[in-house]
C-alpha cells in the first residue's frame, strides 16, 4: 500500500511543505489544524472557543475529503498555548464529538503558528 495525500479547498491549504492529511490503507493522519478560514487564509476572530470550533470544522473537512468523519477518529492531540483555556476548548470539543470518545492527549506548548491559542491533529479510519 502506498501513502497518499489529501487535499480539500474546504480547509486551509498547507502553509509549509506538508499535506492536510496523509493516508495509508484505511488510516488517516491529519496535519495539525489551526483556526484559519479556508477562504481567506486569515485567522478567525475570537478566543479559544471560536478557534476550536474553526479547527474542528477544518478537521471535519479534511476527514470528509479522505472518506471519513469525526465519528471515525481514533486519537486526537490538542496543543494549547495556555492550559487555562482547557475548559473552553473541552466544551467545544465535547459538542463536536458527541458521544464518540477518541483517545486524546492535551499538551501545553510555548507557541503555535500565527499566534493561535489551539492546534489539533487527529488519526482516523475510513468507513
Amino acid at each position: 500500500m502506498s501513502i497518499k495525500t489529501v487535499h480539500t479547498d474546504k480547509a486551509p491549504k498547507a502553509i509549509g511543505p506538508y499535506s492536510q492529511a496523509a493516508t495509508h490503507g484505511d488510516l488517516i493522519f491529519t496535519a495539525g489544524q489551526i483556526a484559519l478560514d479556508p477562504a481567506t487564509m486569515e485567522l478567525i476572530p475570537g478566543g479559544v472557543a471560536e478557534q476550536t470550533e474553526r479547527v474542528l470544522a477544518n478537521i471535519r473537512a479534511v476527514l470528509e475529503a479522505a472518506g471519513s468523519s469525526l465519528g471515525q477518529v481514533v486519537k486526537t492531540t490538542v496543543f494549547l498555548v495556555d492550559m487555562a483555556d482547557f475548559a473552553a476548548m473541552n466544551e467545544v470539543y465535547a459538542r463536536a464529538f458527541g458521544d464518540h470518545r477518541p483517545a486524546r492527549s492535551t499538551v501545553a506548548v510555548v507557541g503555535l503558528p500565527r499566534s493561535v491559542r489551539v492546534e489539533i491533529e487527529v488519526v482516523a479510519v475510513r468507513g
